[in-house]
């Protein structure tokens, strides 16, 4: 996991406002809204994750979803991941179509 998506779990564990480079985490009600370039690309929750591509399939995105993911949620069964140019979702080992606003709900 990259220095930045460390900052950001701790921020978003925290409950507290962050900003670096291109990342930032808002925190408002108990809900963490993650933003790339101004982007919005993730909420957390106290029983949930919700994301989003923000627009941009980049390596970037996928890369701090994945650290949202493995902190969050199960690192062994869920994830966010690329096969022939398209993104796609695995979530207690089912894959999904990638779908905006998608929700993690049950965690490890």
């Amino acid at each position: 996991m990259r220095k930045i998506e460390s900052l950001m779990n701790t921020a978003i564990k925290n409950n507290a406002n962050w900003s670096r480079a291109n990342t930032s985490v808002v925190t408002e009600d108990g809900v963490s809204t993650v933003r790339l370039h101004g982007n919005k690309i993730a909420e957390v929750g106290e029983a949930f994750v919700r994301i989003f591509d923000g627009g941009w399939q980049s390596n970037t995105t996928k890369s701090r979803l994945n650290a949202i993911i493995n902190e969050f949620c199960n690192a062994y069964t869920d994830g966010v991941f690329q096969k022939d140019f398209a993104w796609y979702i695995r979530d207690n080992k089912v894959t999904h179509d990638f779908t905006n606003g998608y929700e993690f709900v049950e965690f490890a």
